[in-house]
């Protein structure tokens, strides 16, 4: 079916949902709960069908790989461990070419700037390659997570939700964030961390009860699906928390440094890598196929970090494995998250965060726990508390974090370490890197989310697109008579000066006029070039709002000579603060008057 063919019969069925509605005289409070109602059974339900692709496939290539090359058997065959991970690269290839940029990487920033900045509209089909892709990744053996997938594939449900009833902008980012909470609540059991994930990291903390209402009811409602499909713990095993001393806290605190000197050394790791393969000549489709290969040379070795990685998780926090083992992990994990992502891979990085931060937990408490016994709790408590610390740390989001280890272990005693570690841990990372993992791709391409919806619209908007080009030029001998004449004729209130080239020598104000306009007997000696402000700043046509709002602010006047960047006296227009004012409200209106925008 062609798009023209599928977008008439979407169009044909908003229309009929739409007659619908109003004929029924629904309230708007009525409608908003029960679209976040749907939106949270349908998360639930994706979810659901996202976990089961990855153990099918994970089962059929996988598991069925090991056996069918002799791996299981353990002896020479052990090298044939790679073509497991590049079997799911490669069958990633047929979606790369069909759906080019829409399969592979780390796609939740560019979900964030959707959701942000372009009005919310994703596709329906993103919720099928959100789900294909990530299971051929993790369910053959690439180092991702099932977490971002599921909130992007959330946030699409929301968006298409509000694609077929016409909701305003604000109403699709609320159907948008109620998906996202819906898929993070079923994944772990946690409607409130589902909540907070949608409001901290998705709404960038744009909160309000409007917002609020319909995000909680879709988390509950896909909490519930999940508690009735999976059980009370969908993921990781229940375990019992404890903490042994208040001087214990201590240790807390220096494990959350840590964390947050790790997080840093994560992004980085990424980002260095993601930049190692875009440089690669190498064909990009292959890309992947390069990152499995290397990923599954390490598994060879330590087949722990290989997929999600829940099984390794869950051993750590029962305190099956040794520090010296878990501290190695934290580096591998790294490592071959940031081979598969960085190389073209599909899925998240909430999954392998949360094992990293286990395995920093875990390795410190076994440190801690050897040369102080009596003070400290098992390692299992530790990895626990790191698995939050590490997830706000790299997330710059710590109430997500410490809300859901509460709800995991429904254990109050909890909160007070995980709040440090948690709090210490995002200071330190914030210091040392502005950005989170999720925003620094933002970041590098100029889009500044943390900003707010002023500044990424006006930084959206150049000066060529706002100035003025028609605009009253004085020459720099003009007496100043002329000038008074010339002044009171016209609409603005500010002139440049030109020489006899008509290049720019300064500026003239009315209010400079004023000033002079009692000095009788110099009047007839006055010029423009005498009256005018030559120390000029200036703005190109490239430059964008926000840029030249700054400036205003920082000089304290009202309008700039738009110059040639080439020729900073060649005059082509006047910008002023007005028209930048006026230039953002046209933007706002066009955003809430568009489909979902």
């Amino acid at each position: 079916m062609s798009d023209a063919v599928q977008g008439s019969l979407f169009s044909r069925i908003q229309r009929t949902i739409n007659e619908k509605l109003k004929a029924f005289r629904i309230s708007d409070q009525t409608f908003l709960v029960t679209t976040a109602t749907a939106v949270g059974l349908m998360s639930a339900g994706a979810y659901v069908l996202l976990r089961r692709t990855v153990e099918a496939v994970h089962e059929f290539i996988f598991v069925r790989g090991h056996y069918l090359l002799g791996i299981a058997e353990g002896n020479w065959t052990l090298v044939l461990v790679p073509l497991i991970p590049v079997a799911g690269a490669l069958l990633l290839i047929p979606f790369s070419l069909l759906f080019p940029g829409e399969v592979g990487g780390y796609g939740f920033p560019r979900f964030l700037e959707e959701v942000n900045i372009k009005g919310g509209i994703i596709r329906a089909r993103t919720v099928l390659l959100k789900i294909i892709g990530p299971a051929l990744t993790i369910g053959s053996g690439g180092s991702a997570g099932l977490e971002g997938p599921i909130a992007q594939i959330g946030g699409a449900i929301g968006s298409n939700t509000g694609q077929l009833f016409r909701v305003s902008g604000n109403r699709m980012k609320v159907l948008i964030a109620c998906g996202t909470a819906g898929g993070i609540a079923a994944t772990f059991n946690a409607p409130i961390a589902g909540v907070l994930f949608a409001l901290e990291i998705v709404l960038l903390g744009d909160f309000t009860l409007a917002t609020f209402s319909p995000i909680v009811i879709s988390s509950g409602v896909a909490t519930v699906i999940s508690r009735w499909y999976f059980g009370e713990n969908p993921i990781f095993q229940s375990w019992n928390y404890s903490l042994h001393s208040h001087w214990e806290l201590l240790f807390y605190v220096a494990m959350g440094i840590q964390i947050g000197v790790s997080a840093v050394i994560y992004i980085v790791m990424y980002y260095t890598t993601a930049d190692f393969f875009g440089r690669l000549r190498f064909h990009p489709l292959l890309k992947p196929v390069l990152g499995a290969l290397l990923v599954g040379i390490i598994g060879i070795f330590y087949p722990q970090i290989m997929g999600h990685g829940y099984e390794s998780i869950n051993a750590a926090l029962r305190g099956e494995l040794f520090y010296g083992l878990m501290i190695l992990l934290v580096f591998l994990k790294m490592l071959v998250t940031c081979l598969t992502l960085g190389s073209g891979g599909a899925g998240g990085m909430f999954g392998p965060s949360l094992y990293i931060g286990v395995m920093i937990g875990g390795g410190f408490g076994g440190i801690v726990n050897h040369f102080y016994p009596a003070l400290t709790a098992p390692t299992g408590a530790y990895a626990l508390v790191g698995m939050g610390a590490f997830l706000a740390s790299v997330t710059h989001a710590p109430l997500t974090a410490i809300f859901l280890l509460f709800e995991m272990t429904r254990d109050y005693r909890i909160i007070l370490p995980i709040m440090f570690a948690s709090v210490v841990g995002t200071l330190i990372a914030r210091a040392l890197k502005h950005d989170s993992i999720d925003t620094e791709t933002l970041t590098r391409d100029g889009i500044n989310l943390h900003a707010g919806r002023e500044v990424s619209v006006l930084r959206s908007i150049q000066v060529r697109d706002v100035m003025s080009r028609e605009v009253t030029k004085i020459p720099e001998h003009m007496p100043f008579d002329v000038i008074l004449e010339v002044a009171t004729k016209s609409t603005i209130l500010y002139f440049p000066v030109v020489d006899g080239d008509g290049r720019l020598v300064g500026i003239l104000s009315f209010q400079d006029l004023k000033e002079s306009l009692f000095e009788e007997d110099l009047k007839k000696f006055i010029v423009a070039r005498d009256l005018a402000y030559t120390n000029v700043m200036t703005v190109t046509p490239d430059d964008n709002l926000d840029t030249v709002m700054a400036q205003f602010g920082f000089k304290d006047i009202e309008v700039f000579p738009v110059v040639d960047p080439t020729d900073p006296q060649k005059l082509l227009g006047m910008i002023s603060r007005r028209d930048v004012v006026t230039a953002y409200n046209q933007a706002i209106l066009k955003r809430k008057m568009r489909p979902g925008g």
